[in-house]
């Protein structure tokens, strides 16, 4: 499986078509500043397609990519530390949470991704709890593995399993490719 186009389609804060529509989504989460646009950019082999920031909290909408006329990928906003008002990181969690938790739109999958040289947040372990409870179908990508030496790699990625318990790990290097194959299978199959 691979993925021969990627568009943007629109940026949403609330109930709208395209999310209801017939095609399946999945959508990517993780604590702000991880590297979801990183992520996303790589696995459809497009430098600017999603926008990435240095600054926390620059996503404020979901995001919605089609790709390969199929399947739609929706980019959401990070939660953690931003900078933005309390009030402004309020609405982006509501947001979050109503799209993954509350809203009636289903994800075929849901990409939780974390840092690999920070672990996962408590956060991350809260997202993930909320998404195992709505029994949301969950991959978990742990981004960034080339700022670790391959002995701490293997050490953090067991212990982030250990975390995280019997969910799939893709190791990922949006920067060195590395997991694009794995997380492409992941979501078109």
């Amino acid at each position: 499986m691979k993925i021969t186009s990627a568009k943007f389609v629109k940026g949403v804060v609330g109930d709208d078509a395209v999310l209801a529509g017939s095609l399946p989504v999945v959508a990517f989460i993780g604590r702000s500043n991880v590297g979801k646009s990183s992520i996303i950019n790589s696995l459809v082999n497009q430098k600017a397609l999603a926008r990435s920031s240095s600054t926390p909290g620059r996503t404020r909408e979901i995001n919605v990519y089609l790709v390969n006329n199929s399947l739609y990928l929706a980019d959401l906003p990070g939660y953690g530390f931003t900078r933005v008002s309390q009030v402004a990181q309020n609405d982006l969690r509501d947001l979050i949470y109503w799209y993954l938790l509350d809203s009636e739109y289903k994800q075929k999958k849901v990409v939780l991704i974390i840092d690999a040289v920070v672990g996962p947040s408590e956060d991350d372990l809260a997202m993930l709890y909320s998404l195992s409870k709505a029994k949301k179908s969950v991959v978990i990508v742990v981004n960034k593995i080339d700022k670790l030496k391959r002995s701490q790699l293997k050490e953090q990625l067991e212990h982030i399993q250990s975390l995280v318990g019997d969910y799939k790990i893709i190791p990922y290097s949006a920067q060195e490719k590395i997991g694009v194959a794995a997380l492409a299978k992941e979501i078109l199959t």
